[in-house]
């Protein structure tokens, strides 16, 4: 690693790729060795976050890996941060959204009362697929009341074509694959 290594550099040095998981046919990008890199984690949220810079009120991460990225971009920015679920495990009244996936489908929730209508929410994901997961997301915020103010993904599976199930939103993504 150098200092002027290019975040897509990094990200193809750090990313593990796992074969035929999480089912046959599936290639899966492993961002979990750049989260373990402390340099790696830094220029990630430093990355995703700066294109946002004075946007957005609080982060909101998506289960599970989502969760790493929100929480330390809501550190480093000084902002809160939301949690977007899976079904079944918040504990107060939520809202809910259904969507599918490259292999299934799913539900995502969030508590109705976790943020304020008006709020500027940037939600933050590991990987842009087909958009389910992070459109899911958007609605969810939408219910509530708040507005996106932006999608940052660290990979893009551009073959996948997510990014068009996302029109209308701010989606900025490190590096395409």
């Amino acid at each position: 690693m150098t200092n002027n290594e290019s975040i897509s550099d990094l990200l193809d040095r750090l990313c593990a790729i796992v074969p035929d998981y999480p089912q046959p046919g599936v290639s899966f990008k492993d961002l979990t060795p750049v989260f373990a890199d402390p340099h790696g984690l830094r220029r990630i949220v430093d990355e995703l976050t700066s294109r946002f810079a004075g946007q957005f009120d609080i982060v909101a991460g998506l289960e599970a890996r989502g969760f790493v990225l929100a929480a330390a971009a809501a550190y480093a920015t000084g902002t809160g941060m939301l949690t977007i679920r899976k079904a079944g495990k918040l504990p107060r009244p939520t809202y809910r959204d259904d969507y599918t996936l490259e292999y299934g489908s799913g539900s995502l929730e969030i508590h109705r009362d976790e943020v304020r209508p008006g709020t500027r929410v940037l939600i933050l994901d590991d990987v842009l697929a087909t958009g389910g997961t992070v459109g899911s997301a958007a609605r969810l915020i939408e219910r509530t009341g708040a507005t996106v103010a932006g999608i940052g993904v660290v990979l893009e599976l551009d073959e996948l074509k997510g990014r068009q199930q996302l029109s209308g939103y701010n989606v900025h993504s490190l590096q395409l694959v």
